[in-house]
């Protein structure tokens, strides 16, 4: 790879792990406070496997994304597809600010789902660019299947 490829690799990969640290602008602080105070199901992990496990996603999410801007953006189907790649990054970060800096579980669950959707219109998107950008956001999907669980347990347990 150039110079330029490794950078903009990086680049992507920031982008990606930036979203995370906004997202915690809103997590941090409601974590010893009102989040220990919900009723949680049984399946929540400690919350210390958050910041890791979100902290290789966004890896992930990074590298796929860099694959398809790889391919040019001279293409209006990379284009596209980063453009609906941001949308669900923006979704990411909006869903950290509705839990957690809104306290809304409902809020959350709602939007989560939209997220997924989004998470998977940008596999799709992905897909059809390079299958080893779609595949590297399956954990992604997986985990946020799993947190949108989280969320409506939280929510139905905490009503």
């Amino acid at each position: 790879m150039s110079s330029k490829d490794w950078l903009a690799l990086v680049g992507f990969v920031l982008v990606s792990e930036g979203v995370g640290m906004i997202g915690s602008i809103f997590t941090i602080p409601s974590i010893d406070g009102w989040y220990a105070s919900l009723v949680k199901p049984e399946l929540t992990p400690p919350t210390w496997v958050f910041a890791p496990v979100w902290t290789a996603l966004f890896a992930l999410i990074g590298i796929a994304a860099f694959l398809v801007w790889k391919k040019g953006l001279g293409r209006r189907d990379v284009r596209i597809a980063l453009g609906i790649f941001a949308g669900q990054l923006a979704l990411n970060t909006l869903w950290s600010f509705i839990f957690f800096g809104l306290s809304s579980p409902l809020g959350a669950f709602i939007e989560i789902i939209v997220l997924w959707f989004a998470i998977l219109a940008t596999i799709i998107a992905f897909a059809k660019i390079s299958r080893i950008a779609a595949w590297l956001l399956i954990p992604y999907l997986l985990w946020v299947s799993f947190a949108a669980y989280l969320n409506a347990a939280i929510w139905i347990l905490n009503a």
